[in-house]
């Protein structure tokens, strides 16, 4: 299973569009962390084949997506959100106790518009940095999530 996330698109529609065209046919699930939701909604009507799942960002006014996400695939439970409203600028606990109560072993979060990849206490935890407008000083970024029978794998790639 091939998972593609990305966030923090800010109304940059080609940024998107360039993450599916770059993994089309090689990606399972693709999922949006948030402040995307028109680009998203466009993205949908495009390719209404692929599996695109999506959560609000705090600049999705108005958004009726969902705050956070929960998907279960391949034995693997992941916890979706922008961290907005979970702190995630000021670190990772609280969006780690969230997960672990809701049995996750992998967070995918956004935001920050700053990559980043660790494995903390059996979670994988991802924030892919943002696809169109990093605040890191790196080039725009995507994530790459594989769950394989022997394993889980996270990566974080350039647009």
């Amino acid at each position: 299973m091939r998972i593609v996330v990305m966030s923090d698109s800010h109304g940059k529609y080609d940024a998107v569009e360039s993450v599916i065209e770059r993994n089309l046919g090689h990606a399972d699930i693709f999922i949006h962390l948030g402040d995307g939701e028109a680009e998203t909604d466009r993205i949908c009507e495009k390719y209404p084949h692929i599996d695109f799942r999506c959560v609000a960002g705090n600049c999705d006014y108005a958004s009726r997506l969902p705050q956070y996400m929960i998907v279960d695939v391949d034995g693997a439970r992941i916890f979706c959100a922008h961290g907005h409203r979970l702190f995630v600028k000021g670190g990772t606990e609280t969006i780690r106790s969230i997960a672990r109560d809701n049995d996750c072993n992998i967070i995918l979060f956004g935001h920050t518009h700053e990559r980043y990849l660790s494995y903390e206490d059996g979670l994988y935890i991802m924030n892919p940095g943002s696809c169109a407008m990093p605040r890191d000083g790196k080039r725009p970024s995507f994530g790459v999530v594989e769950i394989t029978p022997k394993g889980i794998l996270t990566n974080i790639a350039d647009v």
